[in-house]
């Protein structure tokens, strides 16, 4: 019988990292967030789980040790923002923007985990000349670990979307393998747009509430997506204001803002991002999805609508048995600040094999 390897999560939000991976095959055992929904959706998708919605400063070490004793990998995406050569060692510690990482830190410190993966923004690699990734890998390296980082981009792991993280990972120094190897993660043919979302074209017109995919699944990633029976939640369709679906319906795939007549904008500004009313292309990948439905900033390939909840998931690689909780707002947030699952499962899946490793 193989052993199963067990996960914590820190700052685990609604648990992409977590869904990676569960998908790879080991055992999440715990996961902390101050958002309470969603540690709600944490705690409805992994229900084997120690979930607190906390402060994270506010768990003692002994309720961590008694609960958390024996973890084997600890995931998570703690703000590194403090991190500067101008705010050396004591202020560092001092800096509140570097609270979350110490906490994180302390976890290691009272859990000693095999393996250790840090999620941040991929700046995180090269600001202030490489200072900030050079502090936390000397703190780590003093933790028993060997660091190893790259910047990966979901697409090329399955995600039908062009979404870049700085991923740092820690392997304790006494492994026969001695640091994370990132090319031992396997890459995965590119998906779409299309692929993702297009079977869920003919739900437009139809009332909110369950519905069901009559079609076959007819790609791997549409199999991969999809629930049991077939089902989809979160599919209801809002259309935005009147003003907004009259500058979206000049966008032509692939465009944004810019396609826009002059007279449909209030004022004559230039200097929009260029992600804004930018509306996806359905043969290629998804711009980044953000956590927010109110700054306009991604729109559906043929509707004047932005995606669906559910439409929005599938873009982040969330197969449809994953149920997020709480109102509409709060699950596009959750949806936007969560590691693609698809993602995760791969740096997973090279972990599992370090893990496998060391006990064969």
């Amino acid at each position: 019988m193989n052993k199963k390897y067990t996960v914590l999560d820190l700052f685990c939000g609604c648990g992409g990292i977590s869904e990676g991976y569960a998908l790879a095959g080991f055992d999440i055992v715990g996961g902390i967030d101050f958002n309470e929904y969603a540690t709600e959706t944490f705690k409805h998708n992994f229900k084997k789980a120690k979930v607190h919605n906390i402060d994270i400063t506010l768990l003692p070490d002994s309720q961590i040790e008694e609960e958390y004793e024996g973890v084997d990998v600890i995931v998570g995406g703690p703000p590194c923002q403090g991190f500067s050569s101008a705010n050396r060692w004591q202020k560092e510690i001092d800096d509140p923007r570097n609270k979350l990482f110490f906490e994180y830190i302390r976890f290691v410190q009272i859990i000693h985990p095999k393996i250790i993966m840090i999620e941040n923004v991929r700046g995180l690699l090269t600001r202030d000349d490489g200072y900030a990734i050079n502090r936390i890998k000397e703190i780590l390296g003093k933790e028993e670990y060997n660091i190893t980082y790259q910047v990966l981009d979901a697409s090329n792991y399955g995600v039908p979307q062009n979404r870049k993280r700085a991923i740092i990972i820690g392997v304790r120094k006494n492994y026969k393998d001695k640091f994370f190897d990132f090319n031992s993660i396997k890459e995965q043919p590119k998906t779409t747009v299309e692929d993702a979302i297009g079977e869920l074209y003919s739900f437009e017109d139809k009332p909110d509430g369950l519905k069901v995919i009559e079609t076959p699944a007819n790609t791997p990633l549409r199999k991969y997506l999809r629930t049991k029976d077939n089902t989809i939640l979160d599919q209801d369709i809002v259309y935005p204001a009147q003003k907004v679906q009259e500058r979206i319906k000049h966008v032509p795939q692939g465009g944004n803002w810019q396609n826009v007549p002059r007279e449909l904008w209030p004022n004559d500004r230039k200097n929009r991002h260029s992600s804004a009313y930018k509306r996806l292309a359905p043969h290629t990948q998804s711009c980044t999805i953000d956590t927010g439905n109110a700054h306009s900033n991604y729109f559906h390939p043929l509707y004047n609508r932005i995606p669906t909840i559910r439409e929005s998931a599938r873009l982040q690689s969330f197969p449809d048995s994953f149920e997020f909780q709480g109102p509409r707002g709060s699950k596009y947030r959750q949806i936007g600040n969560a590691v693609p699952p698809l993602l995760a499962k791969a740096i997973a899946d090279a972990i599992m094999k370090i893990l496998k490793n060391e006990d064969n």
